[in-house]
């Protein structure tokens, strides 16, 4: 049984025990609501409760474990000679789990005979070309070793589903019938449902704490493995970027791609600061109930298009317009159409509605007597704004340059098109330059080993990332303590 037909199996147990329940404690009182201690559905609930999360909590653990489990023992059977070092071992284990999903989908389809997985050898069937016919392309012919682990893959795999089936129905099941059993009129079923509800509340923060943790020690780890790899002076310090290592001779400098990530913020952040807290203090204190309608959602569509919609913007559009006012035509400043001021522009553009819907939403939750209290004062509008609204209103608006600063560094697809991907030390903002986030993608979707200093460097620059995020984390809580003003 799959997975997904399990968990709508385990739904229906659970939707039925709502019913059940239900119908059990309003019978133990033959019907008078008076005399229980909670609201019926809450009894309904407790039973549902029971069935479903346990169980489900059991199915994702099980979904999750089974493929390792099963992966480690079956690359027990490569032998060690067919590779030469974990990321070879890696490329087989993913052909093996290839061969073995298309086994399946060649019986499904009726392409091949279960029974033939008993006799099926490459000496006697040609396992490409078979499953060419249901849709699974291998890169190369199939050796024996690499069809008898995907036969033991699937075997394993399917094996660990039947178990993982039985388990699971069986605890969905003993919840049902445990929480069915205890149902009664003087069963706190409130409490219960409410103490359950919060420990899946609690769950969930976990799971995002977790994942958090997981990545930072992800970083941490490769980060560790590459500066084993190569001396972290020169990642640190390093002027130049060349990471194709002929000769023995790679170099691995980050300056040149923190510079350019820097830089195109910075222009981004130049473009899109002003205009969005402009348009803000427009929306909140200036434009009409009307306007405002039609307006904020206008400018917050920049947000839902696709950030290689931008890049696609800023390489056939505003790149040929600056190189037709900077380029040799104009001032001969700029040389093609991908620069550090065609990435920042477009970048700005696509950051306006981040500023702009925080920093309206903040100005909007300024209390409305502080404005009163303004222009009882004498002040003007703008002087109310300059000076009560703003000040007020700046924890806020730090946090909303924080998100645009953060979604600039971390842009990909605008730097790949707009920017280009020489790694530069310049100031001139009409040369081509690259980002640490567009050299990630770069280092890690190349031919090289992921055992090499090529490929672990990707991990050294996401750490760089990291760390640079929090350092403005800090930056700004430390602006906000200092600026920040209670009124009550």
């Amino acid at each position: 049984m799959s997975a997904s037909f399990l968990l709508l199996t385990i739904l229906t147990l659970a939707a039925l025990g709502f019913v059940i329940g239900r119908g059990r404690a309003l019978r133990s009182v033959q019907g008078d609501r008076r005399r229980l201690h909670s609201l019926p559905n809450y009894y309904g609930f407790n039973v549902s409760m029971l069935a479903f999360v346990p169980a489900v909590l059991v199915l994702v653990l099980w979904v999750v474990i089974q493929p390792l489990m099963v992966n480690g023992a079956v690359s027990a059977m490569i032998p060690a000679g067919s590779y030469d070092d974990a990321g070879g071992l890696n490329l087989i284990m993913s052909d093996v789990g290839r061969v073995a999903n298309g086994l399946d989908a060649a019986i499904a389809q009726g392409a091949l005979e279960h029974a033939a997985l008993k006799t099926l050898s490459t000496s006697n069937t040609d396992i490409r070309a078979l499953l060419g016919t249901v849709g699974v392309a291998l890169g190369s012919d199939v050796s024996e070793d690499v069809l008898s682990a995907a036969l033991k893959f699937r075997e394993k795999t399917l094996t660990g589903n039947w178990i993982m089936t039985v388990v699971v129905l069986v605890i969905a099941g003993a919840g049902f019938l445990a929480a069915f059993f205890k149902t009664h009129a003087d069963l706190r079923a409130r409490n219960l449902v409410e103490r359950g509800v919060q420990m899946v509340l609690i769950g969930a923060a976990s799971i995002a704490i977790l994942t958090t943790l997981g990545i930072v020690l992800s970083l941490i780890f490769n980060t560790v493995s590459f500066f084993g790899m190569f001396p972290m002076g020169d990642f640190l310090f390093g002027l130049t970027w060349s990471p194709e290592g002929r000769g023995g001779s790679e170099h691995l400098g980050i300056l040149p791609l923190l510079w350019g990530t820097i830089y195109i913020s910075i222009v981004a952040l130049a473009v899109a600061v002003p205009v969005g807290l402009f348009a803000a203090v427009y929306l909140s204190e200036y434009a009409g109930a009307k306007t405002r309608a039609v307006a904020k959602p206008l400018l917050e569509v920049l947000a839902g298009i696709p950030t290689i919609v931008y890049g696609l913007f800023a390489l056939t559009i505003v790149g040929p317009m600056l190189v037709d006012v900077f380029g040799a035509e104009g001032l001969n400043w700029m040389q093609g159409a991908r620069s550090v001021m065609t990435a920042g522009l477009v970048m700005g553009i696509m950051l306006i509605p981040f500023v702009s819907s925080l920093s309206d939403d903040i100005i909007n939750a300024v209390p409305q007597a502080m404005r009163d209290g303004s222009y009882g004062l004498g002040a003007t509008q703008s002087e109310t704004v300059r000076q009560v609204v703003l000040p007020a209103a700046l924890p806020g608006i730090v946090g909303a340059i924080l998100l645009a600063a953060s979604r600039a560094i971390g842009e990909t697809m605008i730097v790949v098109m707009g920017a280009g991907a020489a790694a530069r030390l310049s100031m001139n903002p009409f040369e081509a330059m690259t980002t640490v986030t567009a050299k990630i993608v770069s280092q890690l979707t190349g031919d090289a080993d992921f055992a090499s200093p090529e490929a672990l460097v990707a991990f050294a620059l996401g750490m760089t990332l990291f760390i640079l995020t929090l350092g403005l984390n800090v930056l700004a809580l430390l602006i906000v303590r200092k600026y920040r003003e209670q009124y009550e």
